[in-house]
């Protein structure tokens, strides 16, 4: 059933996109899509969540079973560019994927879930043709364990397939970088780092060599991934390495989390309330401790030993309870504690609370299918490479494969006619991670990682006003 026509546009600019499934996960991709001049058409079961997304967005809405052939077809699959299943059942969108394969040519993303299929997932997307496989769990316990790794950084983010990292921090009152000038940071640390933005006071600045630092900021700064904890160290930062770590909830996050956190040498403790869940972990997870009890229950806690832990991560489930529970982790503990939210509906009041580090996995796979939907539209060669959103997407971290004869290779940055607010940070070269200066070219086959204010950049020409 055909909910919603959209308008037709005057000129197309982006892709045909389906996007099957209207929970918070498909919402979330609908709300950043819709501002890139895409065509969308949803689909899904529910007359009512079809409706919600119809009002909110200049979309198509189609109600219907996502891994029908008509309704795929009522939908245009032969025509699509993309079709993105994101129902809350692994097999559905699965089907979803396949389905469209047979009827069009389009690329086909999956959300998939369970820890089976996850583990497989090079097999599935090789035989089915799939163009991704997503898995917000698995996503989200990656960046948590990252964070884990650098206890007082608010964010870690990955660049350069692991090789570079972009890091969050507030600095404290008071600190060695209070007054600091980025010019006079650069030269004392030979430009081992590069601070690339820089929020104070609601706003966010990306910043020039003449920037001062003020106690209270919440800097972001890119360095080589070994070079975030010597950099965290040498301007006072704790960068102990985290030996046990307590997480609430044994959902499918709490399960790849303890798997990465074992990998790292952490002691993990995982406290869940289902019986047959704990005999599940138990089996899966023999090195973790499995307590099986209320996670809720302060006495619980307190004998799960959250006063001394080294890191807490409440994963039950229901956002209220993750955020009473990092408040009553920071009342109790030193411990470095990390918040899985999954609808971040007021961000202010978030950001009130001072909850720290908070991890929202809607936000995470919106930005993989983003940079993906980008790339494909903007170039056949697809070269995004990672696109991160920061301080609540009014910051755009992009990572451009450099190709052979665009406008910014062979030519110093300096002497680049770069966008306001844009900021060239880091450069991989084969491997090598470079801090560039004004001298220093973008080469073909570089990655290079621009920061921005500026939304919707498609292609590394874009940098250029």
């Amino acid at each position: 059933m055909l909910l919603k026509q959209a308008e037709k546009r005057d000129k197309k600019k982006g892709l045909n996109i389906i996007i099957v499934g209207c929970g918070k996960v498909g919402m979330s991709i609908v709300d950043q899509l819709s501002r890139e001049d895409h065509d969308i058409t949803v689909i899904d079961n529910d007359p009512q969540a079809v409706q919600t997304v119809t009002n909110l967005y200049d979309v198509i809405g189609i109600v219907g079973n996502g891994a029908s052939f008509s309704v795929q077809t009522e939908a245009g699959v032969e025509s699509a560019d993309i079709l993105i299943s994101v129902t809350g059942s692994d097999e559905l969108n699965l089907l979803c994927c396949i389905a469209a394969k047979r009827a069009s040519n389009c690329a086909v993303i999956a959300r998939v879930r369970t820890p089976d299929y996850s583990d497989d997932t090079a097999y599935l997307k090789g035989r089915l043709g799939l163009a991704m496989i997503i898995n917000p769990e698995k996503e989200s316990a990656r960046e948590i364990a990252r964070i884990v790794s650098l206890p007082t950084a608010l964010g870690v983010s990955s660049f350069a397939r692991g090789l570079a990292e972009m890091v969050r921090v507030r600095i404290p009152e008071p600190h060695y970088l209070h007054g600091k000038r980025l010019h006079e940071l650069s030269r004392e640390l030979d430009g081992a780092v590069l601070v690339c933005a820089v929020e104070r006071n609601g706003e966010v600045y990306i910043p020039d060599g003449s920037f001062q630092l003020l106690s209270g900021d919440a800097v972001t700064f890119i360095c080589p991934s070994r070079g975030a904890k010597l950099f965290l160290n040498r301007i006072g930062f704790r960068t102990n390495q985290t030996r046990d770590a307590l997480i609430i909830g044994g959902s499918k996050a709490g399960y790849y989390l303890a798997r990465m956190l074992l990998a790292q040498g952490v002691e993990v403790r995982i406290i869940e309330s289902n019986r047959d869940r704990c005999e599940q972990l138990s089996t899966f997870l023999p090195h973790a401790t499995i307590i099986h009890g209320d996670g809720t229950d302060a006495d619980m806690l307190r004998e799960a030993g959250i006063e001394t832990v080294d890191a807490v991560i409440p994963l039950t489930g229901i956002d209220e309870e993750n955020i009473m529970l990092t408040l009553h982790a920071q009342a109790v503990s030193n411990a470095k504690v990390v918040t899985k939210i999954n609808r971040i509906m007021f961000p202010e009041a978030i950001e009130r609370l001072n909850l720290g580090s908070v991890v929202c996995p809607k936000l995470i796979i919106t930005d993989i299918i983003v940079a993906y939907v980008r790339a494909r539209s903007a170039s056949k060669d697809y070269n995004i490479e990672t696109l991160v959103h920061l301080f609540d997407n009014r910051v755009e971290a992009i990572e451009f494969l450099a190709e052979a004869g665009s406008p910014v290779v062979d030519k110093p940055l300096k002497d680049l006619q770069l966008r306001d607010n844009l900021l060239v940070c880091c450069i991989n070269r084969r491997g090598s991670i470079l801090i560039p200066g004004g001298d220093e070219c973008i080469r073909e086959g570089d990655s290079v990682i621009i920061v921005t204010k500026h939304a919707g950049l498609r292609e590394l020409v874009d940098i250029l006003a």
